[in-house]
Order: structure tokens, then sequence, then C-alpha cells
């Protein structure tokens, strides 16, 4: 008998986005007829504003949008992604050191390959977005994970991140707001973390795609602007994704460096050459056109922020950081554990969120996908009755 050569060892070792994995399954039980309630994917339950719809069907009537066009994004988009930065990061950059990318996740996979070396350790605040450990191993580096509780409020000190500094530390993960906390980290703090990596010479990868959704007057200050210096060795990554209701039309972009954006885009020539060209006008339409639909999705989010927080605050054990950016809410729900719930022991959030899920028909992503067990994370990224129906089923199940 021949015996067929292994698959891909890197790739067999890589695991599932967890929060896909939730929401599949949450989308496969209501397809069911379940009264499933989901609160896994991080995605605005708006449409996408009819402006930049309109700019895409008028994008499908142009010849030149149906052919090749250059690998590194549509030059008109680039100027449009330069004056973005400039004005909600504090840096100006050239068109040039701009990539437009396949979502912002594609923009994560090519900074890690861009700055990343076999063996380096990349240092990865946790609560951490469940993609980030994965891409950092595609790119052969390794994961330090630094936890920082509910009692920092989710956010790392520069002690901290010392602490974990070795001479094979290269890279810092930076993300203000937060996925999946909401955390958002103030100018200073954000200055004194900047700081510490120009004095180490470690290149920042800055997740900066929830931005322009904080509440309360928060600012999320760009690493960049707190620390000028810094935008040698940071690589910003972001995207219209979350701000426009725009997850499905796949545009991000990553703005670096010219060294950086050069090995990148070298990468992407290979990798997937252009993005849609459709996608790219109704992205150009969204960062150049009027902001009023943008900003009242931000204050539907700030809205359903205050109930869930509120809500899930009524439930004994159960400790709810007040979260001032991104659409999700972090609860620390270690007092649910080591407990049984209507006969079910439960140690960890993944077995909680299993027993969640089977009782109340309401689905969360657990802690174990982000980082330690012992939180839970749900987006308020969807419409508010269904919101407010969901946290009643946990109250009346822990209640």
């Amino acid at each position: 008998m021949i015996h067929r050569a292994p698959l891909s060892r890197k790739l067999s070792a890589i695991a599932e986005s967890a929060t896909l994995k939730v929401d599949a399954k949450a989308k496969a039980l209501k397809s069911e007829g379940k009264p499933v309630i989901s609160y896994a994917a991080g995605e605005p339950d708006f449409a996408t504003p009819q402006f930049i719809v309109d700019a895409a069907a008028e994008a499908l009537h142009d010849p030149a949008n149906y052919r090749y066009t250059p690998a590194a994004g549509l030059p008109v988009l680039r100027e449009a992604i330069a004056a973005k930065t400039l004005r909600d990061s504090g840096l100006e950059v050239p068109p040039a050191h701009v990539i437009v990318t396949n979502g912002g996740k594609q923009a994560v996979y090519q900074a890690f390959q861009a700055v990343v070396n076999p063996g380096d350790e990349v240092l990865l605040p946790a609560p951490y977005w469940t993609t980030y450990p994965e891409a950092i191993a595609l790119a052969d580096g390794i994961p330090v994970e630094v936890f920082a509780g509910a009692d920092q409020d989710y956010k790392v000190t520069v002690e901290q991140l010392e602490a974990a500094r070795t001479d094979k530390t290269t890279v810092l993960v930076f993300v203000s707001p937060s996925n999946p906390t909401g955390s958002v980290y103030t100018p200073e703090e954000t200055k004194a973390i900047g700081q510490w990596a120009l004095e180490h010479g470690i290149w920042v990868i800055s997740d900066e795609i929830y931005q322009n959704l904080v509440y309360e007057g928060a600012r999320a200050a760009s690493i960049v602007e707190a620390v000028p210096e810094l935008a040698g060795q940071t690589i910003l990554v972001n995207g219209v994704a979350k701000t426009y209701a725009m997850t499905g039309w796949r545009v991000g972009w990553m703005v670096g460096p010219a060294d950086a954006i050069k090995v990148a885009g070298n990468l992407q020539s290979h990798l997937s050459s252009n993005v849609n060209n459709i996608a790219q006008r109704a992205a150009l339409a969204a960062l150049t056109g009027p902001q009023t639909e943008a900003e009242q999705m931000r204050l539907a989010f700030d809205r359903r922020r205050k109930l869930i927080v509120a809500e899930l605050a009524k439930i004994p054990g159960v400790t709810v950081p007040n979260p001032l950016g991104a659409f999700y809410v972090y609860p620390d729900v270690r007092g649910l554990l080591g407990r049984s719930w209507r006969g079910t022991q439960v140690d960890t959030t993944l077995e909680l969120a299993d027993l969640i899920l089977d009782e109340a028909e309401v689905a969360v992503v657990p802690g174990e996908a982000f980082g330690p067990s012992g939180y839970l994370r749900l987006s308020y990224a969807l419409g508010d009755d269904q919101l407010l129906e969901g946290v009643q089923r946990l109250q009346q199940l822990f209640g």
C-alpha cells in the first residue's frame, strides 16, 4: 500500500476560529427552528448605509473594475485611508505606506508575516482576539500571553510587559478598544506602553478597527499619536467592517513604514492580488461620504452597552467591568463556576457556555477562546429586543 504524504503540520496545528464556530452552531440551531439568541459574532446587525451600497452598484457599471488593479489597492482608496489615518490616528503617511487587504484579518496575518521571524516572541496582552495566537504561529513566532483581569479593566501595564520581555521579544500586540473586552487604554497608558516599546526597539502591531466606536467621552488614542517616534516600528491594522456595518464586504488595510509595507505588499501580490474592486469602491464611499449613519449606529451601540451591562450586573456571581469601546462586554463569571446548575456540574467557562446554550438557548463565547477560563464574551451588536431577552434568560438560569 502506498502511503500518502502528511498534511502540513503547521496548518494542522491551527484551531478553527472559536467565535465563528460558536456563531455557526447558533445559526444551525436557529435553522432547526430553535429560538436561539446569539451574542457570539462581532457583527453589527445594521444594514450597510445605502449610499455605500449605491456606490458599489455604480461601480458595477464601470469596466475598469472588471480588470486587475494594483495589488496594494486602488490609489484613490489608499489616499482616503491615508487621510483617515491622519484624522483618527494622528499619523501622516503617504498612500504608498498603505495596503488594502481582504478584511482586517488578512492585514493582521500579513503584519505578523512581515515582522516575525522563527522563534521570535510576541507579547500578547490577554484577553486577546482569538485569531492573534494562530496568526503568530503561522509566522513561526511564539505568543507570550500577558494577562490582565477584570480588576485591571483588562489592561496590561508596562511593568507586566517588562516582566514578560526577554531577549527574544520582538513584537507587541496592542489593541484599543479591545476585542474581546471593550476596554480602552487612556492616552497616558497608551503613551507609557509606546515609550516602553520604543526604548526596547520592539515592533508594535496596533489593531485599530474599533477606534471610532467609543463611549462616555472616551477617545482611543493611537499609539503612534501618543508616541510619534514609534511610527517607524509600528503597523496599524484597520478596516471598514465594524464602523460601517460592512463585515461581509471584506475590506481592511495595514499602514506602516516603507520597508514593512514593501515585504507585506510582495506577499499580497502572490497571496491574493487586489481586493475586489467593487468592495474597494464601497469602502471609498464609506470613508469619504457622510458619517451620519455611522454615528447613529454608534449611538445605538452605546444604548445597548448600557442596557447589557446593567442587566448582567443583576446576576449574582457576575462582575461586569464597564466597557468604553467596541461592542463587547466581558463579564467575570468565576462566581458561577465550581457549582451545579440544573443538575450539571460546571467548572470551566467552556462547560458554562455549553450549559447556557443547552438550557437557555443563548450563545456566548467562553473565555478559553481569548485566554484564561472564567470569563464570557457577549457582543451587543444585535437587536435591542433580542439583547434584553437573552440576558433575561441568563438571569432566570442563574437567579
